[in-house]
């Protein structure tokens, strides 16, 4: 694996210069502006990863004030409470994408947002407090507590969010294999453990944030 400033040459010549690689960067939210975000926003970053997942975004981000009428702003109190005659009116609501199992995992999430911030006093302040080195254990979390923010659409949901994510886009595998951390896309938890430790590692050697870092790999590609 050689060192990030290597690979950050790697991304500078496929882009140009050093100031067109920092235009395609951003930063991740501080704490206290993660805290800030009220869980019904969270709920709402959710339900736009999971309905993306699989989909055209466009079509999401096109439909996305129906989804946010259709689903009571978000709000995680009334959500969790939907009954199943909620959620088949919602499968025949043509402001959203109307699909079932999706629906479904939004009422679950909502309960999962509950119950994290009755625990940690908001669900921002429990990811605020989540150190970005352990993102496979949060993400290990999603999978046990959460619906369907495993892998990938976890990732994009916490990048968008605001908490500072790497993605294992198809252009980071890529990077990661030709450092030699992993040779396929990782789908165990042994070969997450080896991307999180080569995140931590080149976050510890740049002072870059997990984000950036992410990024410029994917740039490095091409």
């Amino acid at each position: 694996m050689r060192s990030f400033a290597e690979i950050e040459a790697l991304a500078i010549d496929h882009h140009g210069s050093s100031e067109a690689i920092a235009e395609k960067l951003s930063q991740p939210k501080t704490a206290a502006e993660l805290r800030a975000i009220p869980d019904d926003r969270w709920l709402a970053g959710m339900t736009k990863a999971v309905f993306s997942a699989g989909f055209v975004w466009k079509v999401i981000e096109a439909k996305w004030d129906g989804f946010e009428t259709a689903f009571d702003e978000f709000d995680p109190g009334k959500v969790a409470f939907y009954s199943d005659e909620d959620i088949d009116r919602l499968v025949s609501d043509e402001r959203i994408v109307r699909n079932g199992q999706k629906i479904t995992a939004t009422v679950k999430n909502a309960q999962f947002v509950q119950e994290i911030a009755a625990e940690h006093g908001g669900f921002g302040a429990f990811l605020a407090g989540w150190p970005a080195s352990d993102q496979t254990g949060l993400l290990e979390l999603f999978s046990k507590r959460a619906s369907r923010l495993g892998g990938n659409t976890g990732q994009y949901f916490l990048r968008f969010s605001g908490w500072d994510a790497f993605i294992a886009s198809g252009d980071v595998v890529k990077a990661l294999i030709r450092e030699g951390v992993i040779d396929k896309p990782p789908t165990s938890k042994g070969a997450m453990a080896k991307v999180q430790a080569a995140f931590n590692h080149w976050t510890e050697e740049t002072g870059r944030s997990q984000t950036e870092v992410s990024r410029i790999l994917a740039l490095s590609v091409g």
